[in-house]
């Protein structure tokens, strides 16, 4: 059984840097390709970075324009672990940070529904 289990949220202030930590188990974690998605209230889920695994353990990152240059996603494959470091961080970032994992890789990088498994989700605020 896959389990993904968040952590690292909390309330910062602008400007703040924050980290997130995914730890999974009950997959191949080093050949997924992972993610992290983030939904804000009212908001559908929108993507936010990913590691697409290329193969051996090659892997290239994917940014949403609006994170691009203040996230950076990495994994921790011997401990089964993707994060987040969130530097500069805006009111606008604040929401429900998730992250994912998908078996395939595709143009759809960015759509939620590629992904297969899901964490719960850790909650980012960020105060003005």
């Amino acid at each position: 059984q896959v389990q993904m289990v968040e952590s690292g949220g909390g309330l910062v202030r602008a400007g703040d840097s924050l980290t997130l930590t995914c730890t999974s188990s009950g997959l191949t974690f080093s050949k997924k390709n992972m993610a992290w998605f983030r939904q804000a209230p009212g908001q559908e889920r929108e993507f936010a970075a990913a590691s697409k695994w290329i193969g051996s353990n090659i892997y290239s990152t994917y940014y949403a324009d609006s994170v691009k240059g203040r996230f950076t996603i990495s994994r921790h494959n011997a401990n089964n672990m993707v994060r987040l470091e969130m530097n500069s961080l805006k009111p606008e970032d604040t929401a429900i940070y998730y992250c994912a994992a998908a078996e395939r890789w595709g143009s759809d990088y960015q759509d939620a529904e590629m992904y297969n498994y899901w964490g719960q989700g850790t909650q980012v605020t960020v105060s003005s």
